[in-house]
């Protein structure tokens, strides 16, 4: 690929393989590293495409128009990459930016295993990793990096919104159905561990084959013998949109359980229907209808990407990429760009605050907190039209909804 055709102007939108803002009257030909470079790395053609994908990318491309960088004088491009859902793929990709591309900032990685390969990377070579769709809370507990932050959510958070609000509600016992990979036993680990805290039970899980499985009929059958009234599923994408839609025409909910999704997208509830999903309970960091402000981020990105309703992933993106240019602005273009350390502690140092989760603020352990909200999955009859899907049954504020700092075992946390 070219490099004309490989970095493309602003306009050509969510399509474009690189975007760059550039002031207004300065020549095309400025020195090279006087560019801020964001590489957005994404799952651009696999299953989580819509959760992520080319509306990460239309909210970091906002997130540059918003804060007006051409009219600061500074350019920023942002490059987008396909990590395949494959880490050794994604990390070469992510090295031959670091070598060759000047990017400065790698952001999304919504795959954990990849996310913690490039934290190794972008600490070696002393450049930026802002993990806006990885959930894994290792980022943040002992695997944590002076170079990484961990912005949207974690398993942690998922588990403690979900799990322990759904037992003081009365949904005291619990049957998990999990994926069976690293992902899925974290979720089911740590959700199962906020049920027993808050004094509920957990009856048993059924692993299935991760990926390929289609069917999940024999694990539904026996999360229905367990009698438990929670069936939580510790699963995402694809499989949960199948595993509920099988979960309805089983008449699963129509027994008396209920069931608890252990991380979902309004992506997901529009693929499963709210006939199907009826009365689920989630958690999600930010959802389109919340406030003013929500409402208003939802309607610029959308315009970038009309078939696709911003989702918590793609705010998280938009919020990194501002709170990160904003760092920039302060040390200068060539001190970000010289150093990705320098970056980042301007950027714990200052607060947060964006449309996506108003205010906020990055830990020491590298964990972005803001508050969190359990919501209900509305009827058919209660939704107003297309993407309204949720009500709000809970809000936890930022400073619960996370792993308290002295419980994750990272090394950058003094005493």
């Amino acid at each position: 690929m070219t490099e004309l055709n490989r970095r493309q102007i602003l306009a050509g939108g969510a399509a474009a393989g690189a975007a760059i803002i550039a002031p207004a009257g300065r020549p095309w030909a400025q020195a090279r590293d006087q560019v801020i470079r964001i590489g957005v790395l994404a799952d651009f053609s696999g299953p989580y495409r819509s959760t992520s994908g080319p509306t990460s990318l239309a909210a970091a491309q906002q997130a540059v128009e918003d804060l007006g960088m051409a009219n600061r004088g500074i350019r920023v491009e942002v490059l987008q990459g396909d990590h395949q859902n494959r880490p050794d793929a994604a990390l070469a990709l992510a090295r031959r930016w670091i070598d060759q591309d000047g990017v400065d900032m790698i952001c999304e990685v919504n795959n954990s295993a990849i996310a913690l390969a490039v934290a190794n990377l972008v600490k070696e070579k002393d450049k930026v990793q802002l993990a806006s769709g990885a959930a894994t809370s290792a980022l943040t507990g002992a695997q944590c990096s002076t170079h990484t932050i961990q912005w949207t959510y974690d398993t942690w958070m998922f588990s403690n919104v979900v799990g322990g609000a759904s037992v003081r509600a009365g949904g005291d016992s619990w049957y998990f159905i999990t994926a069976d990979y690293a992902f899925g036993h974290q979720l089911e680990r740590d959700a199962g561990g906020f049920v027993q805290r808050a004094g509920g039970r957990v009856l048993g899980s059924a692993r299935y084959p991760f990926p390929g499985t289609t069917d999940f009929s024999s694990f539904l059958l026996q999360a229905q013998a367990s009698r438990a009234k929670v069936v939580g599923l510790a699963m995402a994408a694809g499989d949960m949109v199948n595993c509920v839609k099988q979960a309805h025409e089983f008449g699963l909910t129509r027994r008396g359980a209920q069931l608890a999704g252990m991380i979902m997208f309004v992506q997901d509830i529009r693929g499963i229907g709210l006939e199907a999903a009826q009365g689920m309970l989630l958690s999600e960091v930010y959802y389109h209808d919340l406030n003013d402000r929500t409402r208003g981020l939802a309607q610029r990105i959308l315009r970038r990407t009309p078939d696709n309703m911003p989702g918590q992933e793609h705010a998280g993106t938009y919020s990194c990429c501002i709170h990160y240019l904003k760092a920039v602005m302060e040390v200068g273009v060539e001190r970000a760009k010289a150093s990705g350390i320098a970056v980042i502690d301007v950027m714990k140092r200052m607060p947060t605050d964006d449309d996506a989760f108003g205010p906020g603020r990055v830990r020491e352990d590298g964990r972005k907190i803001h508050p969190a909200y359990l919501f209900e999955v509305k009827k058919p009859s209660e939704s107003r039209g297309l993407w309204d899907f949720y009500k709000l049954r809970a809000t936890v504020p930022a400073e619960d909804a996370f792993r308290p700092i002295s419980e994750g075992g990272c090394p950058l946390v003094r005493g």
